[in-house]
């Protein structure tokens, strides 16, 4: 089977927009791809965290993406800390990757701007250890949005970079664009977010869930409920096209368009369908929060096996290079 590496990280809770954009796909991706997916904890140190909840974090992210179905009879899931081999291999991609690439990065621009007060090495080098997460599985394939198709193709000539300097060793990976709508947050105005508290975590209980449906922006222009709205402009039926069928999105574009239907209304349809479809997770979650042991268990066999693939990479990377092996 073709291979398949992505990663999430510890950052916190996760949210309907990692769920829509990520997590539900990855399952998916499952059926048809030998599937690995990692917390990448290294990521979450480039800027300032909270270390005192970095374990707990991370245990948590795990502990739910086994809940939404990546079970290790599926996919492997692992903590990118606990296979070195990402880190070494990276640090020979720094060797062969010019600065003037990576200083032209969206994210590390971005990032840069907003932790003015710690721009350092590790924000400029993400891509490049994002390219050795890749490359050290010899992954063919990433899912990804379409705000990290730039790493991905940095990744892609990091692969050609060396091989053409070392020999043939790695693939040039490819993305797989998530067909995902973009999810914004609940106040319409940004990417759904918990450094902005703007999230609709999917975990959180049924009536903290709600409140924060119920009081979401939806389309501006419709300060009535006799108004007509337009649905294209609405985040709240962007969720709607992630959560509902057909049938479903037809008669609320409809009664958005004619006034026929309000916004609580259409908030009350969506919350319904939210909660079939998260409410199995949570409970999944919950009842493997009472055997986290169950989950170290998984991560720790994952990287067992991702260690061994990534140690066979290393050894023909350290014989191309010409280093001296004992």
């Amino acid at each position: 089977m073709k291979r398949i590496f992505s990663g999430i990280q510890p950052t916190g809770e996760i949210h309907l927009g990692n769920y829509v954009g990520a997590i539900r796909n990855w399952v998916e991706l499952t059926k048809e791809y030998d599937c690995i997916f990692c917390v990448v904890d290294y990521h979450a140190i480039t800027v300032d965290y909270p270390i005192e909840e970095l374990k707990k974090r991370t245990v948590e992210t795990a502990l739910i993406l086994i809940a939404c179905g990546l079970t290790p009879e599926k996919c492997r899931v692992f903590v990118q800390s606990h296979v070195p081999e990402h880190t070494e291999l990276a640090w020979i991609f720094n060797c062969v990757t010019p600065i003037g690439e990576l200083e032209r990065m969206t994210q590390f621009k971005d990032k840069s701007k907003q932790h003015r007060a710690n721009i350092n090495m590790g924000l400029m080098g993400y891509p490049v250890l994002q390219a050795s997460d890749i490359l050290i599985y010899k992954a063919g394939f990433v899912p990804v949005g379409e705000d990290q198709v730039q790493h991905v193709e940095l990744s892609r000539e990091v692969a050609r970079k060396f091989n053409a300097r070392f020999g043939e060793i790695f693939p040039e990976p490819k993305a797989l664009l998530s067909i995902a709508p973009k999810i914004l947050g609940v106040d319409g105005a940004a990417k759904m977010s918990k450094t902005l508290n703007n999230y609709i975590g999917i975990l959180e209980d049924e009536k903290a869930m709600w409140e924060k449906l119920r009081t979401a922006v939806t389309d501006v222009n419709r300060v009535r409920r006799a108004d007509p709205g337009n649905p294209e402009v609405c985040n709240i039926y962007t969720i709607h096209r992630a959560f509902s069928d057909n049938q479903v999105l037809l008669d609320v574009d409809k009664g958005c368009r004619t006034a026929g239907i309000g916004c609580i209304d259409c908030k009350k349809l969506l919350f319904k369908n939210l909660s079939e479809e998260l409410a199995p997770i949570r409970d999944r979650a919950f009842s493997l929060m009472k055997d986290t042991d169950y989950v170290i268990d998984v991560i720790q066999k994952s990287a067992c096996d991702c260690s061994a693939i990534a140690k066979e990479t290393m050894k023909e990377v350290r014989s191309a290079l010409g280093l001296l092996t004992i």
